[in-house]
C-alpha cells in the first residue's frame, strides 16, 4: 500500500475518463507526436479503467486500462503516471492494485506490450518477457506476461 494514494475503477465516457484520457495524451502520445483516434477510444468501452488518485485533493496521479482478452486473461494497456510523480512508487502501486482487481474478478493472467524503457519496471513487479523485441507506434516493445 502506498500511503497517500488510492486506486479505483472509473467508468468509460465520464468526466473522470476524460481526465484520464488527458493524462494518457500528455504521457504517452504527445512525446511521440501522436494523437488519439476517436475510433480507437470508442473501442475501450468494455475495458476496466483503473485510476490512482492522491488522497486529500483527489487529483489524478496515474491510470491504466485492462482489456479482457478471454475469461482468464487481461491485456494491460495505456499505463500513464503523472510526470511529476514518476519514480515515486505510484506506477508500481497502480499495477499491483490492478492485479488485485483482476484477481477479484476471476482473471489469472495479465499480458502487456512494454516499451523498452519500461521492461525493468515490469520485471521488478514479476512480469516476464516472451519472444523478441518488436516495433509498436515506432518504438521497441516487448511482450510481457504474469500469472496473478
Amino acid at each position: 500500500m502506498l500511503s497517500g494514494y488510492y486506486c479505483t475503477l472509473i467508468d468509460f465516457g465520464t468526466p473522470e475518463f476524460d481526465e484520464a484520457l488527458k493524462l494518457r495524451d500528455v504521457v504517452l502520445r504527445k512525446p511521440l507526436n501522436m494523437q488519439f483516434d476517436p475510433a480507437d477510444i470508442a473501442q475501450e468501452y468494455d475495458s476496466f479503467h483503473v485510476a490512482c488518485y492522491k488522497s486529500g485533493d483527489d487529483s489524478l496521479a496515474a491510470v491504466l486500462i485492462l482489456k479482457p482478452l478471454s475469461d482468464h486473461t487481461l491485456k494491460m494497456r495505456q499505463v500513464a503516471v503523472d510526470p511529476s510523480l514518476q519514480s515515486h512508487g505510484v506506477g508500481s502501486y497502480l499495477v499491483t492494485q490492478s492485479e488485485v482487481l483482476a484477481r477479484s474478478r476471476g482473471y489469472s493472467r495479465i499480458e502487456l506490450h512494454a516499451r523498452d524503457t519500461a521492461v525493468t519496471f515490469y520485471k521488478k513487479l514479476g512480469y516476464e518477457t516472451r519472444g523478441e523485441v518488436f516495433k509498436e507506434v515506432g518504438i521497441d516493445h516487448y511482450f510481457m506476461e504474469k500469472n496473478i
